[in-house]
């Protein structure tokens, strides 16, 4: 039977006080890790940018979960990789790499059963394979054509048995290894949004006005002719707040709004069905190009302190109308 756990004694001393000991000792191995970086490493770069195929990430265990992590870091800068799991390869698995692929096997000890059982079969196919292991003379070193250690003075576990330094060294090694391959592939950040689509970065960095603006009959605009109560009727239909000024040609002549309508109706009574709305609308109405980022439309709605703006292309001619909430609906704000 089980005994019951000690009551808790710990006070919030303690607490940081052992925390502040296991950063202090994962800090020292990242500290060793890059006093001993050296050509090693750069061979590696040059093997993991060379490849044709795919960078294959492997290992067991923790060092598996380190191995899934880099991965997923690899690909999202510019390096095609992914996670096959060993002890799932030796079962088939083995069919998803291809002899172009560079294999990146990661194991603390070096002596992990089934990384170690799959790489003769990955030596004959051809694969190039990078090691990080922590013991430079362990049997997948011994594979590997290239080694990188990651051997740690300790782990951070007291017990010197739970994977924490060793994880932390091997995982900023893969930070390593694709900071430097996005830096040499000329990575930039429109190619990380292009990876990130639906992430903040890549919202701001890919949606372009065409892509929100309201065109063709969903576009509000009028006759300089045209009555303000039909101007009304056009604001009201196409629901942006304003409607655009144009003529025969579809040039710009300039933008009524609501708040064009309450300054006039501030100076006076208005005869809303003989009074043209050239008389009342702003003949300096904000404009955007077409085929810009979104995200500069924002920054002039914000400048500019309005709700909407007018799309025109290179000639002057109004081509769509964007407002604040279709900005916020498309999480560019």
């Amino acid at each position: 039977m089980t005994a019951a756990p000690a009551e808790n004694v710990c006070t919030d001393a303690d607490w940081i006080a052992a925390g502040r000991r296991v950063l202090a000792v994962e800090g020292r191995a990242l500290a060793a890790l890059e006093n001993r970086l050296d050509a090693h490493f750069a061979e590696a770069c040059r093997r993991l940018l060379a490849c044709t195929g795919r960078v294959i990430c492997t290992g067991m265990g923790k060092s598996g979960h380190i191995a899934n992590k880099i991965a997923a870091t690899l690909a999202s800068t510019g390096t095609p990789a992914f996670f096959v799991h060993p002890g799932e390869a030796s079962h088939g698995d083995l069919g998803m790499i291809l002899d172009q692929d560079v294999v990146l096997a990661l194991s603390n000890s070096g002596e992990s059963d089934e990384l170690n059982m799959i790489m003769p079969v990955l030596k004959r196919q051809g694969n190039v394979i990078v090691a990080m292991t922590g013991r430079p003379q362990s049997r997948l070193a011994g594979f590997a054509d290239v080694h990188l250690d990651v051997s740690v003075p300790e782990e951070a576990c007291p017990l010197g048995l739970a994977p924490t330094s060793s994880t932390t060294v091997s995982l900023a090694l893969g930070d390593a290894l694709a900071v430097a391959l996005l830096e040499a592939r000329g990575f930039g950040a429109e190619d990380f949004a292009r990876s990130h689509p639906a992430g903040s970065l890549g919202r701001r960095l890919l949606v372009r006005i065409d892509d929100l603006m309201h065109s063709g009959d969903a576009l509000p605009m009028v006759m300089p002719d045209a009555s303000v109560t039909e101007a009304l009727l056009e604001m009201s239909a196409k629901r942006l707040g304003m409607t655009a000024v144009v003529d025969d040609a579809l040039q710009l002549l300039g933008v009524f709004t609501d708040g064009d309508l309450r300054r006039a109706l501030e100076r006076g009574p208005i005869d809303f069905s003989t009074t043209p709305v050239s008389a009342l609308m702003g003949r300096q109405p904000k404009t955007v190009p077409a085929g810009h980022l979104a995200v500069e439309a924002a920054h002039l709605l914000e400048q500019h302190r309005v709700n909407g703006l007018l799309v025109v292309d290179d000639g002057g001619r109004l081509v769509g109308a964007l407002n604040i909430h279709d900005l916020l609906q498309a999480r560019v704000l």
